[in-house]
Parts: C-alpha cells; structure tokens; sequence
C-alpha cells in the first residue's frame, strides 16, 4: 500500500545526505545538492529511497517540485 510523506528539504547542506524526523512526523532531509535543475529533489528521492530501503523507482515525487515542502509516495 503506498504511503505519503511530507519532506522538508534542505538544499545546500553540509549536513547531508541525511534524514531527521520532527516531533510532529515531518522529515527534514538535508542534501549537499543545490536547489538548480532539479538536483536537489533528485537527491532527495536517493536518500528517501535509502532511508526506506526501497528502489529509487518505488518513491514518487507527488507535489511541491519548486518547493521546500515536498510529499513523495512511497510504493
């Protein structure tokens, strides 16, 4: 059954790769990447794929490509 999550990113990092889950069940991922031609979200679909153990091919980009805030399906 596929689940939606909520994402804060943080592009430009020097934190990332790396996954933090907030009190309210929010993940902040932060990424080395910066947030140009999409390099970013690609990132983060890679760390949420490996946070979750799931290919690449099972985390879905759903809403908020030019945003912060994403929500990904994850298969």
């Amino acid at each position: 059954m596929p689940e939606l999550i909520t994402v804060r990113v943080k592009p430009g990092s020097a934190k990332g790769p790396l996954v933090e889950a907030g009190p309210d069940g929010e993940l902040t991922v932060y990424v080395r990447e910066r947030a140009v031609d999409g390099k970013a979200t690609a990132a983060v679909v890679k760390v949420l794929a490996d946070h979750f153990g799931v290919p690449r091919s099972r985390v879905e980009l759903v809403s908020g490509a030019a945003s912060r805030i994403k929500r990904f399906r994850i298969d």
